[in-house]
């Protein structure tokens, strides 16, 4: 009886299988997105998805998500990473989004329904068969964090308050005011530099919050070839990555030209640091740490009044929190860049994140105008 049972099944099952694939050989199945899903089934794969989603998301720990520089970082890449599909307080989904199937849902009604852990595992991987890629540097979980922490506060933002958050000082569609160089590269370059400038600001220091690097008076040279590690794919960053791709080589070059001209004269106070830990930091910077092949960061970095490599970025009055980040990209292999990245990382992976904290801190702490301050090679304690 069992025998027969089983035989009846897996008759069923072929005969099930040999008609799905002759429906499927006569192209009878209207896949045009106009058609739009059969009757239940778009429950059934949101059902579908939302079962997923909650169980590759379980156990993933959840890190504080209120820190300004975060929820600031996520909205400048939202405006143009995501809000082209899935809309913007003030600026809804467009036409063309809405016509898709599954159509792009506009994210602030439903954001509160996902926790964070789920919201960070969609951002990272992507939704197979709705359009949503996965995050272009996976290895940036930093990044990711980031969007999560702004998608939380999405829900609460009128047009206004977003647009500030998002766009900064270009927001209301006011234009680049860079130089010459820059504008002699056409209106849609115009375009590109506003990309930039959301993020680092017209006057090349970040926007504050220390959710962006400072780039005006940096080196040309590691302004370029940094932006030619992010388009190569040799530096990892879902925000970056995208941006330096789409720049021609002229574009990177005159780029690179204007930031570097600019000055780094930062009206904003610098940071309280902890005193104690900026001590250590400043004594890493002065002399390393000999016995652990720590050399010491002022040689390449400053502050000092030496000649440097053009290809070694000043750090003086960098965001802490940015410094830190880039070092445990470092130790951990995951940071790349220039052709002396790999200095870095061997540099780096002989730190612990106590002195990495305390070294991000002390070069946090100068004033990239003042004159050098040139610690003393025995000062500080270890």
């Amino acid at each position: 009886m069992k025998s027969q049972l089983a035989k009846a099944a897996a008759g069923i099952v072929i005969v099930m299988t040999v008609g799905g694939l002759l429906v499927i050989w006569s192209g009878v199945v209207n896949i045009g997105a106009s058609s739009g899903h059969w009757p239940g089934m778009g429950w059934f794969l949101q059902f579908a998805m939302r079962q997923s989603v909650q169980r590759h998301a379980a156990g993933i720990e959840v890190p504080p998500l209120n820190e300004p520089g975060m929820i600031l970082r996520g909205a400048a890449h939202y405006a143009t990473g995501c809000a082209p599909c899935h809309g913007e307080p003030g600026n809804p989904r467009t036409p063309i989004v809405r016509h898709m199937t599954p159509p792009v849902t506009f994210l602030p009604p439903i954001i509160e329904q996902w926790k964070p852990n789920e919201l960070f595992w969609m951002v990272r991987h992507g939704l197979k068969y709705t359009g949503m890629p996965a995050w272009v540097a996976p290895e940036r979980p930093d990044e990711v964090w980031s969007m999560v922490a702004f998608l939380l506060r999405l829900p609460e933002l009128d047009a206004l308050a977003y647009e500030k958050l998002a766009y900064g000082e270009t927001a209301a569609g006011r234009g680049w005011t860079g130089g010459d160089r820059l504008r002699g590269l056409g209106g849609a370059f115009s375009g590109l530099l506003q990309e930039c400038a959301r993020c680092h600001g017209r006057d090349g220091l970040g926007r504050g919050a220390g959710a962006f690097p400072k780039l005006a008076a940096q080196s040309e040279r590691y302004l370029y070839e940094s932006l030619k590690s992010y388009a190569e794919g040799d530096r990892a960053s879902g925000i970056m990555q995208p941006v330096a791709a789409s720049l021609s080589d002229a574009a990177m070059r005159a780029a690179s030209a204007e930031y570097a001209r600019m000055q780094d004269i930062d009206a904003a106070p610098l940071p309280k640091a902890d005193e104690t830990a900026r001590r250590r930091g400043q004594a890493i910077a002065a002399r390393g740490i000999p016995g652990r092949d720590v050399p010491a960061c002022a040689h390449c970095h400053g502050p000092d009044a030496v000649a440097r490599n053009p290809l070694f970025p000043t750090l003086a009055g960098q965001p802490a929190e940015y410094l830190r980040v880039q070092l445990e990209l470092w130790k951990t292999g995951r940071r790349g860049g220039t052709p002396y990245a790999p200095l870095m990382t061997a540099v780096a992976r002989n730190l612990e994140p106590e002195q990495m904290h305390d070294v991000a801190l002390y070069f946090s702490s100068l004033d990239p105008d003042a004159d050098a301050e040139t610690p003393a090679p025995d000062s500080g304690k270890l």
